[in-house]
């Protein structure tokens, strides 16, 4: 009776953490996880599936796991904080055992048209920050300056020579894992309507926007503003090109990207995560500028509030996102043997 009492008022032992594969990350969903208009999460728990729902009070919303394939499925709000915030606290969750695990964020994100047309999916090497700068209001910078927008520490735009440290603006992802998914995925035929097709003959000015969807690389801008047009587009370019000393070539752009990375660099420093596993796939729902005969606020108007009130290309992104991601993900759960301990090539 005393053993039984002893072992009766003694701590429960934790249970064993449970093995994550792979974590796939997306930022946002219309309602439910099934069943009716889909977000970036919906196709993900429908068809790999996550079946299983568990509890993530600390996070954005409830996260979800295919417990025979081993991955675990993160919607993280949008936006760089709560993505931040979201990524973080599934880092430090004890009820994971994310060793071993890839991060595959698959979302969508608008595409610069001189690049690539909507529906495409892009595979980024390159995050770019976008909200840490200074900035200095249009109609009172220098006469010959092309933005108001600073480079922290700088007095002028894209002031040389780049700052390094707390001042840099640029994650670089493990290239040799961005190809190889590239490689996965380039042959994959993506969706294409009647619907991008005819927005894509506006754009005369750039023929990769007039090409059907395809599988690319390129890289990626992440910012908390929303913007649009072709000056904006420009800026895009130019920050990226400063930011990753020439090597980056802005394609596509959202919100939250540069957020998930810095807090899985945090938990790769305090050896929870492998941060050289880390992969980010945008597909495109929408051009990042107007098409010649158009305006900023036309463009930018249709996308978010026109006829069918969306992105012009908001379901096809969406199943791109899924059909080039899940071809990933598979690969990484069929040669699990390999994978935990060597990067696939």
């Amino acid at each position: 009776m005393l053993l039984v009492g002893a072992l009766a008022g003694a701590p429960a032992r934790a249970a064993k953490p449970l093995p994550v594969r792979v974590v796939v990350v997306t930022m946002f969903e219309r309602g439910a996880d099934t069943g009716d208009t889909p977000g970036e999460f919906q196709y993900w728990v429908e068809r790999l599936p996550l079946a299983q729902t568990i509890a993530f009070p600390q996070g954005y919303r409830a996260l979800r796991y295919n417990a025979d394939k081993q991955v675990l499925g993160i919607c993280t709000g949008m936006g760089t904080a709560r993505s931040a915030a979201s990524i973080m606290a599934l880092g430090l969750d004890p009820r994971f055992d994310l060793s071993h695990a890839y991060w595959l964020v698959a979302g969508i994100a608008g595409i610069d048209p001189a690049d690539g047309s909507t529906g495409s999916a892009v595979w980024a090497e390159w995050l770019v920050d976008g909200d840490l700068a200074h900035e200095i209001d249009p109609r009172e910078m220098p006469a010959g300056w092309t933005t108001g927008y600073l480079p922290l520490s700088k007095t002028q735009p894209y002031q040389q020579p780049m700052r390094e440290g707390e001042y840099n603006n640029a994650l670089h992802l493990n290239p040799g894992l961005v190809h190889w998914a590239y490689g996965l995925t380039k042959d994959l035929k993506l969706p294409d309507n009647d619907k991008i097709r005819e927005l894509r003959t506006a754009y005369t000015a750039t023929p990769a926007a007039q090409q059907p969807p395809r599988v690319m690389l390129g890289d990626h801008l992440a910012a908390m503003t929303y913007w649009h047009g072709q000056y904006a587009t420009q800026w895009a370019n130019d920050w990226v090109k400063y930011w990753t000393q020439g090597q980056g070539n802005f394609v596509t752009s959202a919100m939250e990207d540069t957020g998930t990375g810095q807090s899985l660099e945090f938990l790769a420093k305090a050896g929870k995560v492998d941060f050289q596993r880390f992969l980010v796939l945008r597909t495109a729902s929408n051009f990042t500028m107007q098409h010649p005969g158009s305006t900023a606020i036309q463009s930018l108007a249709n996308e978010e509030h026109g006829q069918d009130k969306g992105y012009s290309a908001y379901l096809p992104a969406l199943e791109a996102a899924y059909l080039t991601g899940a071809k990933v993900v598979n690969s990484l759960v069929d040669n699990w043997a390999t994978c935990r301990d060597k990067l696939p090539k």
